[in-house]
């Protein structure tokens, strides 16, 4: 069902189509579209010896095929995507798990412009035995198909600026003993960070729309403002808009420059796509450390920094551009498990 904003309705539970068996061939596409190089999703002695039954996949793959799934029912007619919160990775997903995902409607909210109103979900991805993965907030902007339609009553849900540390799910049979930081690529470890510290991630990726189309179809996602160029020279822009988990994917690989210890996701606090970016553009990154947490025993547990990642288009982080830069086109904040 092609949804407009008039469609959803408070309380509803929507379950999407099409569950997804993700195999090593996604990751190794996933891994040919961003260059990610975090050992634990790398190598599979490097994830036993840490005590994981087998190698994880990468966490942004199964955000981007759990939210992929969501497209068709909430953000097909959508405007822009606007936000996330409250997500929490809980379980981790590896070759031959099947997600599914659902969404529930916690708000509506219509514009004044009586055009557009906003939806807020909350999404559930589940793996074939019902284990919940993931589950995220977000917020999207979807255009009404009657202007004049009747307002839905206004409600918007309280969603906090981040997941508490105590709300984190550190991976259960975690052996930090077994951390090779040879393998990861550097000696940095969870103490060695402190809160302020500031890394240039250095290089950045020029963005192609060949890896950008092959990326939405690994997904399946079905945005038209991605897939369908015709569409798009009549739309807000004039050319197809690059997926902003495409940006999010791009600056987590490449904050591996100085991060290589960060080794998997927590939680995502919040995400903000401030500006669009297109095919020949080239992506930049920094991060900032704005906290961290002890989770559970720290002999077995490993520690949690919760970071900010700042990505520009076209304009190198060498002097740390702010959120309020010209050039930011992306604001990530997020937890992630360190040694």
């Amino acid at each position: 069902m092609s949804r407009y904003f008039e469609d959803f309705k408070l309380g509803e539970v929507i379950t999407h189509a099409t569950p997804r068996t993700l195999t090593a061939g996604d990751q190794g596409m996933y891994m040919a579209l961003y260059g990610s190089r975090f050992a634990l999703h790398t190598s599979a002695p490097f994830a036993q010896a840490i005590g994981y039954p087998a190698m994880p996949l990468d966490d942004l793959l199964v955000f981007h095929t759990v939210f992929g799934k969501t497209v068709p029912d909430v953000s097909i007619n959508a405007v822009a995507n606007l936000g996330y919160a409250q997500g929490v990775f809980r379980v981790p997903v590896v070759a031959g798990d099947t997600l599914r995902s659902e969404s529930e409607v916690i708000g509506l909210k219509q514009n004044s412009n009586g055009k557009t109103g906003t939806v807020y979900v909350h999404t559930r991805g589940y793996n074939q035995r019902n284990d919940l993965a993931l589950d995220y907030r977000r917020w999207v902007l979807v255009e009404k198909r009657d202007h004049d339609a009747p307002a839905p009553e206004t409600t918007v849900p309280d969603l906090p600026d981040a997941v508490t540390a105590a709300d984190l799910v550190p991976p259960a049979g975690f052996a930090s003993d077994g951390y090779d930081c040879t393998a990861a690529g550097s000696d940095k470890r969870f103490a060695d960070f402190q809160i302020g510290d500031k890394i240039d991630h250095g290089p950045g990726q020029t963005v192609e729309d060949a890896e950008h189309q092959l990326a939405t179809r690994l997904y399946q996602n079905t945005a038209k403002v991605h897939f369908d160029g015709f569409a798009a020279q009549a739309g807000r822009f004039g050319k197809r808009l690059i997926y902003g988990g495409h940006v999010i994917s791009l600056a987590r690989a490449m904050s591996f420059n100085g991060l290589e210890n960060a080794f998997a996701l927590a939680a995502i606090n919040g995400g903000t796509h401030k500006a669009p970016l297109f095919a020949g553009d080239t992506v930049y990154a920094w991060t900032e450390v704005l906290d961290k947490a002890e989770v559970g025993d720290q002999g077995a547990k490993p520690g949690a920094l919760r970071l900010r990642t700042i990505a520009t288009k076209n304009q190198p982080c060498n002097a740390f551009p702010s959120k309020d830069d010209d050039a930011t086109i992306l604001i990530f904040d997020y937890w992630a498990w360190c040694v």
